[in-house]
């Protein structure tokens, strides 16, 4: 169990716990977000893409914990960022979760030179005004992607979802998040598993009496600002991964992991969708 109060990550009137449950590629995770629920995770992240919101709204319900203490967040696939669609799709995600609303509603993916940002934003508004979700967001936005959608949208982003590790420096997207007031949701921060070979966090982690995962998600959540949401299926791992408020990195060990960033570091590039990033 965690042995520290989870904090919170506050934006606009958005109150997000500051480590997430992820599910992406997990399928049907009722079982695994019910244990997450019962560690004491609040915040859990699906998306209509994955799959997985059916398996995330039984796994609330098989919780027995309130569905007002749960940080519910899940996406608008690229597919379907027109006004009618987008509608359509939130109603799907709400049917898929069996919820009335949700915390968090993103954009999962831009899509580029296709459908106006502007109709997009509009609708994912809309959402937020009828009451279906109480917090937007965006994900896999670059820099100019974010200013656009900020002006164009009519109530304020609260998160920007996107991949985030010691493999992949982030720190030009983190600074205008922070100058923004944007709450930096950062996934694959495990990198897919990459991180479990690395000798200097390896390294880290013996010094520190922890796992190499704990060493990467403290040193994620350190930097302030940011909402890491790792995956797991595997039970111990699923609890250790909340367990990172109990010690801290010096400053030596921050910039040892900083300085891991490399140019190909990044791992979600889906041709056609992702954007020039900076």
């Amino acid at each position: 169990m965690p042995s520290a109060t989870m904090p919170v990550l506050s934006t606009h009137g958005c109150a997000m716990p500051q480590i997430g449950f992820g599910t992406s590629q997990l399928g049907d995770c009722g079982d695994l977000v019910a244990a997450a629920l019962k560690l004491g995770y609040r915040h859990i992240d699906t998306a209509w893409k994955y799959g997985s919101e059916k398996g995330v709204g039984a796994g609330i319900r098989a919780s027995g914990v309130p569905r007002g203490e749960i940080f519910l967040v899940t996406k608008v696939s690229h597919e379907n960022l027109r006004a009618d669609d987008f509608a359509r799709s939130v109603d799907e995600s709400l049917r898929n979760l069996q919820v009335d609303y949700v915390d968090m509603l993103h954009v999962h993916w831009p899509t580029i030179d296709k459908i106006p940002l502007a109709e997009t934003m509009a609708a994912l508004a809309k959402t937020k005004r009828q009451g279906l979700t109480r917090h937007i967001g965006v994900a896999n936005f670059n820099i100019a992607l974010m200013e656009e959608a900020r002006h164009a949208c009519p109530e304020p982003l609260a998160t920007l979802q996107a991949e985030y590790h010691p493999y992949l420096d982030q720190r030009r997207v983190l600074d205008y998040c922070r100058q923004n007031g944007i709450i930096f949701t950062a996934y694959c921060p495990l990198a897919r598993g990459r991180v479990f070979k690395d000798p200097v966090l390896a390294g880290i982690a013996e010094k520190k009496n922890k796992t190499v995962a704990q060493v990467v998600l403290r040193w994620l959540v350190q930097q302030g600002n940011i909402a890491p949401i790792p995956r797991s299926s595997n039970p111990e791992r699923i609890a250790q991964n909340l367990d990172v408020f109990n010690f801290t990195l010096d400053a030596d060990e921050m910039k040892r992991i900083h300085a891991l960033a490399r140019p190909d570091g990044r791992i979600a590039n889906p041709a056609g969708r992702a954007p020039a990033w900076d």
